[in-house]
């Protein structure tokens, strides 16, 4: 997609932060507030009508999700040819990264303040009935390279389940990254 490019009359894309299977990230500044975002693109086209399933309950999983330790999910918008999600935008990369370049110097103290901040995200999800079922290092996120603020990211494999149910969701996320 071209820099620049304008969706609703409001909202500037930018340059590309990521590529998944069926998205591509870019940074996304709202025109009339000066306010940036994560716009998520999705093609419409190359979505299955299970894709499609998927993608609506990710949104509606997210919407419902309102944690400082989470990135939040602000706007959904659909034209033509393709769905907009508007999530917050996170400049600090993933904690896998970050775990990686300061393996020598990432403290106890540290290591808690991030771990305390993962738990609390998690308890909250679980709370609200959300297993997000891929929590895993390239999934959380850092607020800011200045911070240690974490945010858990990529709800898209997550599901709903009530209190007191016993379902089978089948089997879900990162091999490695999988309860036993």
């Amino acid at each position: 997609m071209p820099e620049n490019l304008r969706f609703c009359d409001r909202y500037a894309l930018k340059e590309e932060l990521g590529k998944g299977a069926f998205s591509v990230v870019y940074r996304c500044v709202d025109i009339e507030t000066n306010q940036e975002y994560a716009a998520k693109v999705i093609k419409k086209e190359k979505l299955s009508k299970r894709d499609l399933m998927k993608l609506e309950s990710e949104a509606r999983i997210c919407r419902k999700l309102d944690h400082p330790n989470i990135v939040r999910l602000h706007w959904v918008f659909s034209e033509s040819k393709l769905h907009y999600f508007l999530f917050d935008l996170v400049t600090g990369g993933e904690l896998f990264d970050d775990l990686v370049t300061r393996v020598d110097n990432y403290t106890e103290e540290l290591a808690a303040k991030c771990l305390y901040q993962i738990l609390d995200s998690v308890k909250y999800c679980h709370l609200m009935g959300v297993i997000h079922r891929d929590l895993k290092p390239e999934n959380i996120l850092l607020a800011s390279k200045e911070n240690k603020v974490i945010k858990i990211a990529d709800f898209g494999l997550a599901v709903e389940a009530l209190e007191g149910e016993n379902k089978w969701f089948g089997l879900a996320g990162t091999p490695n990254y999988m309860a036993p």
